[in-house]
């Protein structure tokens, strides 16, 4: 059954809004053209007439490849190519529990730029030094080697506020990168300015024009600029400081829906607007990011796409703080699905990559998409419905306008090759090229001992099992207390009873027992023994990667800690008890689950590590300075 969404400006009675009509989606786009008698819509117009039908074939397939335009800061050669930036591995991990490893991150990374995506925001680097770390391994690895077939680098940028200690910690992380780019913000709307900054308009915009060229002074070619809230910012002000950070060198001006409060039409004017009234706007990008908060982030983001904007922030999965950011794959397949309606804009992204690139984020954030999630889905491409299924028996672009092939998803290799116990290295090791996954031969024998060991009990092994062994073997953060052994007494008896041997990172092995109401609670309870670091268990989930009674079981915890033991992680002045997330794959449920408990312990372990020792060498350095200054 067909929805009908009005999408319209902020005052649609006083107005006869220039409409369109998808006839297949029976959806009306209502722009304002009294208020932006230049903005043009890049959708097909009519008065509210249907469209003709399509003849051609409506599979994503269907829309041609194009070529990447040359990357200039503020510039992009071709007014149709839209510019992907890929905010996953920064707002995506601001996503409670989604703490990723250094390692995870530099996975992704290296998958973002498979994927095609533009630019590719690594992290925060002031934030901490591990994270900072993170974003520099990504600069000097993703941001110098192609890894695509078309010899694409990514632009790698790193966040700050605007403030120097900020921006000097991002441009130590990026400017390793062969096209770095820093990405400084500040809060413009009312309430922010008066409750969180507590300061004037006049502070504000000094601040802003005098960070973004101090950004410049430092060697950074490539500067773009946040108005945060800008969805909630008066307009007038609005204009003015984005035309004072152009002065100062900006060379992108993202346009954030901070809260995702926005309808689609009033977004769409916004950027609009924007273009219209913004001195030097034509030697500068515009960008968006829409948050989810109202289930409009992608919608959002293609209506101020419509209406100018060349610039998409995106995250994989839609993932994000809150209810998450516009999902890259939704915004992406609907620019190459509907590309002809749109204008003819397109991205630069290699779509095929899509699935592999959603499950790598699944499994590092631990962050599970629900089922009827578009595009990604596990029930994406899956028909029961008598009535569905006849039609895709006969034609099936009756009930798909995606192939799933053009998304990358694939159920088994061209060659016929079956894997199980009896394959040699040379299989596996191709199947994980096929499937995106690049190891180094040390990081591929530990992963061929733990496949050995599920092919022994399984007759075919799965690409699902697969992944999900590579990511409890490959991808797992720092280890300072590994599984040895564990043996657990249950039933309906008594106590479960549990058992486990855990080997410290200098070798050093610890057995201890304990006892709990379950035979996972006791073997909690027994490595909480060793490590004795007190912790909440917030979440845990438990899943079957495959159909079947000998399936891998892949496990997920969240965990936080007590808030004496745990540092708050800090972000513009606000606390908040920072949590953990940790998942474990293995044949046996609870060998699954200890796995998992271990990998978010072994995170939290790190990051306290990491916070005592920035906190002992600030503590250090304000002693020495004040040394320093008595014996003056």
């Amino acid at each position: 059954m067909a929805s009908s969404l009005i999408l319209s400006s902020p005052k649609p009675s006083s107005i006869n809004p220039t409409t369109f009509r998808s006839h297949r989606l029976s959806t009306t786009f209502s722009f304002n053209p009294a208020r932006n008698p230049t903005f043009t819509p890049l959708f097909s117009l009519s008065s509210a007439t249907p469209l003709k039908p399509h003849s051609k074939s409506v599979f994503c397939c269907s829309a041609k490849p194009r070529t990447r335009p040359e990357y200039i800061p503020n510039h992009i050669p071709d007014p149709n190519y839209v510019r992907v930036f890929d905010t996953t591995l920064r707002d995506g991990e601001q996503s409670p529990g989604a703490t990723m490893t250094s390692a995870e991150k530099l996975v992704i990374a290296r998958q973002l730029s498979r994927l095609g995506v533009d630019i590719i925001e690594a992290g925060f680097p002031a934030s901490s030094p591990d994270d900072l770390d993170a974003v520099r391994s990504i600069a000097i690895e993703v941001g110098n080697n192609p890894i695509g077939a078309d010899g694409h680098i990514p632009v790698i940028c790193g966040l700050s506020r605007c403030n120097k200690r900020d921006i000097d910690a991002a441009w130590e992380a990026v400017k390793h990168a062969k096209k770095p780019r820093i990405h400084t913000f500040i809060a413009t709307s009312e309430i922010h300015m008066q409750h969180k900054l507590r300061k004037t308009k006049e502070e504000v915009v000094q601040i802003a024009s005098e960070m973004v060229a101090y950004a410049r002074s430092l060697g950074c070619p490539d500067v773009e600029f946040s108005p945060e809230d800008a969805g909630r910012s008066d307009r007038e002000f609005l204009y003015h400081i984005l035309e004072e950070v152009i002065k100062a060198g900006a060379t992108t001006l993202n346009i954030p829906d901070t809260v995702g409060y926005n309808l689609p039409g009033e977004f769409a004017n916004l950027i609009a607007d924007i273009k219209k009234n913004t001195k030097g706007i034509e030697n500068v990008i515009i960008s968006t990011h829409c948050q989810n908060d109202l289930g409009l982030a992608t919608a959002n983001t293609l209506g101020g796409v419509s209406a100018g904007a060349r610039q998409v922030e995106v995250t994989i999965n839609g993932i994000g703080e809150r209810a998450g950011n516009a999902s890259l794959e939704e915004v992406v397949l609907t620019i190459k699905c509907r590309q002809d309606e749109m204008g003819g804009v397109y991205t630069g992204i290699n779509t095929e990559h899509i699935m592999m690139s959603s499950k790598m984020v699944q499994e590092h954030s631990g962050l599970i998409v629900q089922p009827h999630k578009a595009i990604v889905g596990a029930n994406a491409f899956a028909h029961e419905s008598g009535i569905h299924q006849d039609g895709m028996l006969k034609h099936k672009e009756t009930y798909e306008i995606i192939s799933p092939e053009d998304i990358g998803l694939f159920r088994s290799n061209e060659y016929g090759i079956v894997l199980g116990k009896l394959s040699g290295r040379h299989a596996v090791k191709t199947r994980l090229t096929e499937l995106g996954y690049d190891i180094s031969d040390k990081e591929f024998e530990d992963f061929f001992k733990r496949y050995k060991e599920v092919a022994e009990k399984k007759k075919r092994v799965t690409d699902e099992d697969m992944e999900a062994l590579l990511s409890d073997e490959i991808f797992q953060p720092k280890v300072i207390w590994s599984l040895g052994e564990i043996q657990v007494t249950c039933g309906t008896l008594g106590l479960s009873t549990a058992t486990v041997k855990l080997v410290a990172s200098d070798g050093e092995e610890k057995i201890p027992c304990s006892v709990g109401t379950g035979p996972v609670d006791a073997a909690y309870n027994a490595i909480d023994s060793i490590v004795q670091v007190p912790t909440v268990l917030k979440e845990y989930s438990m899943n079957s990667v495959t159909e079947g009674i000998d399936a891998i079981a892949t496990t997920r915890v969240v965990i936080g800690g007590d808030s004496s033991i745990t540092p708050k992680h800090t972000s513009n002045r606000e606390t908040f008890n920072r949590t953990f997330s940790g998942s474990g794959a293995a044949m046996d449920i609870l060998v699954s689950s200890v796995r998992a408990y271990l990998s978010a312990l072994n995170k939290m372990l790190s990051f306290v590590t990491v916070v005592k020792a920035t906190r002992e060498s600030s503590e250090s350095s304000k002693t020495y300075h004040n040394s320093e200054q008595n014996s003056e």
